[in-house]
């Protein structure tokens, strides 16, 4: 059953359940004089190319965490204790930090940026029968992986299902009716994230007599002319750009330098704040999809990430949703499972649940633990994006896949 969060944002025990320990991963049903407990590992990126992302799902948690428990940090007198643990992007590291925590008794596990990480953190999830709520990590492949495993953000197919819809609407018959003869090339990096991409696009557009390419750099590579240059020599229709970290800037400049811009469509994703002026000249070339338009949306949840970020002096971010929702879900699997509620309670719990959230509602698909949300459309107004149409979950939502 689900019960309503309080809104009240008393920060103070929130903020101090994030400021436990870092160096060692523990759990107890029950802590000092009798108090009892749920703790939780966030394993997220705060180095390594996505420490951006990492932070950012950190501050909506915490934001989220203040939401669901009236300022407590507790959800019917059982505390939510929170320790945090930098995986750098490191599947190995990331691996290492699970297997830990669950070695310790941590029943709780969220926060994955990387969908590297992610996806090697989701069998020691059903190996330790532990609960796996991933953040802002994209990939697929989580969807269905096993029971344990959940995710908080969207999926790659979310944003590929987006990209489609925003170009059926966009259709001018140049590539032939119905896009037949149209080229699409995917350019991301040569990752998990980057391939999952790759096949998100051939699965979704490449129907119809649409061809798929890709070209795939190297995620440590700087230098991204050779890049560039590929995708215009392959002369695509539309270029559809999944791209993650701190080379984003190198990335647009060298495309729109090479001419890539002005040679064919452009689709991307909206990134983070710190991207916006990334852009440049590109803005006015760029088609965008969105995950989130930071403070586009005013779902309760939305508000309340507003007044909390607004004492800390933050501002929201594109997986700012991803950390909010993280703590909502576990809020809830620990309402309803309680202190000694074991992983397979708080699954049951968590399958087919509805919420509302910062971006408006969302279900947790019972049979795959896809998480079914609104996507946008996006475009720049001035310096900051805008929303320009909000996309039904049902109109993106992944075909539902058989838990492995």
């Amino acid at each position: 059953m689900r019960r309503p969060a309080i809104t009240s944002l008393a920060a103070a025990a929130v903020a101090a359940a994030l400021a436990t320990s870092c160096s060692s991963p523990g759990a107890t049903a029950s802590g000092g004089g009798g108090a009892e407990e749920v703790e939780v590992a966030l394993i997220t990126s705060t180095s390594g190319p996505l420490a951006s992302y990492g932070e950012q799902y950190l501050r909506g948690f915490e934001a989220g965490l203040d939401h669901a428990t009236g300022g407590t940090g507790k959800i019917d007198g059982v505390e939510i204790k929170v320790s945090r643990y930098d995986d750098g992007g490191d599947p190995a590291k990331g691996v290492s930090l699970a297997k830990k925590s669950a070695g310790q008794g941590v029943r709780i596990i969220a926060g994955t940026a990387a969908s590297g990480v992610a996806t090697q953190i989701a069998p020691v999830a059903a190996q330790n029968k532990v609960l796996y709520i991933s953040g802002p990590a994209a990939t697929d492949a989580l969807t269905g992986a096993n029971k344990y495993t959940f995710r908080s953000g969207r999926q790659t197919f979310q944003d590929v299902a987006t990209a489609q819809r925003i170009l059926e609407a966009q259709e001018d018959g140049k590539a032939g009716e119905d896009g037949k003869g149209r080229k699409v090339v995917v350019l991301a990096q040569d990752n998990a994230f980057g391939q999952a991409n790759v096949a998100a696009v051939e699965s979704v557009l490449g129907t119809g007599g649409t061809t798929v390419d890709s070209v795939l750099a190297p995620p440590s590579a700087t230098d991204l002319t050779p890049t560039a240059t590929k995708v215009k020599a392959a002369e695509p229709d539309m270029v559809f750009v999944a791209w993650a970290g701190d080379t984003a800037q190198s990335m647009w400049t060298t495309l729109d330098q090479q001419g890539v811009l002005d040679a064919a469509t452009v689709v991307t994703g909206l990134d983070s704040r710190a991207s916006y002026p990334v852009f440049g000249r590109a803005r006015d070339k760029v088609t965008l999809l969105a995950h989130y338009v930071p403070e586009a949306t005013d779902s309760p949840e939305a508000k309340a990430v507003g007044e909390y970020f607004g004492k800390k002096g933050w501002k929201t971010d594109l997986f700012t949703p991803d950390g909010f929702n993280a703590a909502q879900m576990i809020a809830h699997a620990v309402r309803e499972a309680g202190a000694d509620g074991d992983a397979d309670a708080m699954v049951e719990a968590l399958e087919g649940h509805t919420f509302s959230g910062v971006k408006g509602e969302n279900t947790v698909r019972a049979g795959d633990h896809a998480l079914l949300q609104p996507m946008f459309q996006a475009e720049f107004d001035g310096d900051a994006p805008k929303v320009v149409q909000t996309l039904d979950a049902r109109e993106v939502a992944p075909a539902e896949k058989k838990i492995g």
